[in-house]
């Protein structure tokens, strides 16, 4: 028992941000569900949650790699939102192209929109905050020109890809698919975590205790299994939550395992150590911000989905909900510390605490002033950890 204690509590301080995050988002969950007499963690409200903050999370992954490079943030992607959601309707609509042609040209577009950025981020030097404050008004003109001031049904597909769910080949009183999906991904992520601790355990890494490694599987298999059951009981396992796993173990492993994701990590340690070190600074910032653009074009087609039609709103303020995602998930405003694990938590809080307060018929002006202050909490923890971390190396 003492092990087990011990191993959680080194645990916990070397990933205290990201942890007490999590803790935070089940606290709110308990609370919220208290408050909401139990309609919060409904099957229903659950796969409502997904559909709501899905573009959201997305832009969150795109926009802590630019975090990452040096507390650097993307004000255009809300725009680009709205900028690609337009081209579907120009393409799919007005040219009467294919579904599948249009979307893909969309994401093309979304690619080039952030590859303009990052070029005169990157190789001309015009600090980021400015270059896509221009691209903000930039792209939402060019939406407004699209569409002319109009809202604009789209096809029926685009609906499919945000709000429908995978087919239950399986059959049954509840949706046995996504049971069976859960099942797999749980297996999945047994595997993989035997492989990643014999893989340690062989080049003389050090690794968790086995009472703490058996424990961490349990719990999360567990949370998986619960997690599928209650999607099942709703309407089944949701199209675009698929696309987001596939996004987030995507850029886990970059930021993680690869020698690009040390780069980014780096560059916002020290941008001129890196630089000096022999990092490409120029290309990997002018690769995030592109990046950026290709997220902000998918969070722009679910988006689109999810309305039905392009709008000229779309997209507003959907950038504030992204970097408030990222600084609430552990994101040093400074640059270098961060996890796409932890972006996703912080979407999850502000999703909830939008949700949560809508369903309890708190005001949205009272719902801006929580937001609000849970992000500026946020950031005041991350400040104090940092001058607590000074201290002690003075120390």
């Amino acid at each position: 028992m003492e092990r087990l204690k011990n191993a959680f509590k080194n645990g916990f301080k070397n990933n205290m941000k990201q942890y007490s995050m999590l803790i935070a988002l089940v606290f709110i969950m308990i609370m919220f569900q208290i408050l909401t007499e139990g309609i919060l963690l409904k099957p229903i409200n659950v796969s409502r949650l997904i559909y709501q903050n899905s573009y959201v999370l997305i832009l969150s992954i795109g926009m802590l790699l630019c975090i990452l490079t040096g507390g650097n943030i993307d004000l255009s992607v809300g725009s680009i939102v709205a900028f690609v959601s337009a081209l579907s309707a120009l393409f799919s609509v007005t040219f009467g192209l294919p579904v599948w042609v249009s979307i893909i040209l969309g994401l093309l577009s979304g690619l080039l929109a952030g590859m303009w950025q990052g070029f005169w981020i990157a190789y001309v030097k015009i600090p980021p905050f400015i270059v896509t404050l221009a691209g903000m008004l930039l792209f939402r003109g060019i939406n407004n020109i699209i569409l002319n001031g109009k809202t604009v049904l789209l096809p029926e597909l685009y609906t499919k890809i945000s709000s429908g769910v995978i087919p239950d080949v399986v059959g049954g009183t509840s949706h046995l698919t996504t049971i069976l999906i859960g099942a797999l991904s749980v297996l999945g992520f047994l595997l993989l975590s035997r492989i990643s601790r014999s893989e340690k355990m062989k080049f003389g890494f050090e690794v968790e205790s086995k009472t703490a490694y058996y424990t961490r599987l349990f719990i999360i298999s567990f949370v998986i299994m619960l997690f599928s059951y209650w999607l099942s009981l709703a309407n089944g396992l949701p199209i675009i939550l698929v696309i987001l796993a596939a996004l987030i173990l995507f850029y886990a492993f970059l930021t993680q395992k690869t020698v690009v994701g040390r780069h980014i990590y780096a560059m916002g340690g020290n941008r001129k150590a890196a630089e000096l070190s022999g990092i490409k600074t120029k290309k990997i910032l002018f690769w995030v911000y592109a990046n950026m653009g290709l997220l902000a074009a998918v969070a722009g087609i679910v988006f689109a989905g999810r309305l039905n039609s392009a709008s000229p709103t779309a997209g507003d303020g959907f950038e504030l909900d992204a970097i408030a995602a990222c600084f609430i998930g552990g994101a040093s405003a400074t640059g270098g510390v961060g996890t796409v694990m932890g972006a996703i938590i912080g979407g999850f809080i502000m999703g909830i605490l939008n949700n949560g307060m809508s369903i309890m018929g708190i005001s949205v002006f009272w719902q801006q002033i929580v937001k609000g202050l849970v992000l500026l909490l946020a950031v005041a923890f991350d400040v104090y950890s940092k001058s607590k971390v000074k201290i002690k190396t003075a120390s």
